[in-house]
């Protein structure tokens, strides 16, 4: 489904050129779970922005189902984006004006779906993640975990082709990111949803069905 080629990607930062991912090769088949480690700096969110059509590579290619991303123009990567990608990002992207059901289905609405049938999908993925209760509550009267969970939501309430999640659990307790995580693979099982998942939980890694490394700019599995 998805095949990296000869990735790269180079930041100039006060004159100097900081080389972060130096040649990837790496393929990714459908309905795959896969993790990626690696140590903080070595490019990580960066792969998976670069996945997700949010940042250009340097050089190299993306292809999806054969189709290199990056030879589309801006439009086109816009609706690869909002139909076949969910995304989870660390920092969740939350607008905190609009409650927590508003925000789960946001990519829905973009999409064309009806607001009713929009809210009642939205419910129910906001009770899968443990929020059936937090439905017209705001950003700012949510938790840190909580805001996560939605962040969750949002990015599987129109069942994309692909989860790309950066650090899913990483503000959630034990139980909770527990949950989470066999939430996600069930998904991905149900669905044939290929799952790719930044994280530095262990247990979360050795639940994926492979896990590759990050280190000195190349991808290696492990």
């Amino acid at each position: 489904m998805i095949e990296i080629q000869q990735l790269t990607k180079t930041f100039i930062k006060n004159g100097t050129r900081i080389e972060v991912l130096k040649g990837i090769d790496c393929s990714i088949a459908r309905g795959e779970s896969l993790a990626i480690l690696g140590a903080s700096g070595t490019g990580k969110t960066t792969f998976l922005q670069i996945l997700g059509a949010l940042d250009h590579p340097t050089s190299g290619h993306v292809l999806f189902d054969g189709a290199d991303i990056f030879e589309w123009n801006e439009p086109s990567r816009a609706e690869f984006r909002n139909k076949r990608i969910g995304f989870v990002f660390q920092s969740y992207h939350l607008l905190p004006e609009f409650t927590a059901l508003e925000n789960t289905i946001m990519p829905a609405l973009i999409n064309g779906v009806s607001r009713k049938d929009a809210c009642k999908r939205g419910g129910i993925v906001l009770t899968d993640v443990g929020l059936g209760d937090r439905l017209t509550h705001k950003p700012g009267e949510l938790s840190g975990g909580e805001q996560q969970r939605v962040a969750i939501a949002r990015a599987i309430v129109m069942n994309p082709d692909v989860i790309l999640a950066d650090e899913p659990t990483g503000n959630l307790d034990v139980k909770t990111g527990g949950r989470i995580q066999n939430l996600l693979l069930d998904i991905g099982r149900a669905e044939n949803t290929t799952l790719i998942v930044v994280t530095h939980n262990k247990l979360l890694a050795d639940g994926m069905s492979r896990t590759i490394d990050l280190k000195d700019g190349k991808a290696y599995d492990i």
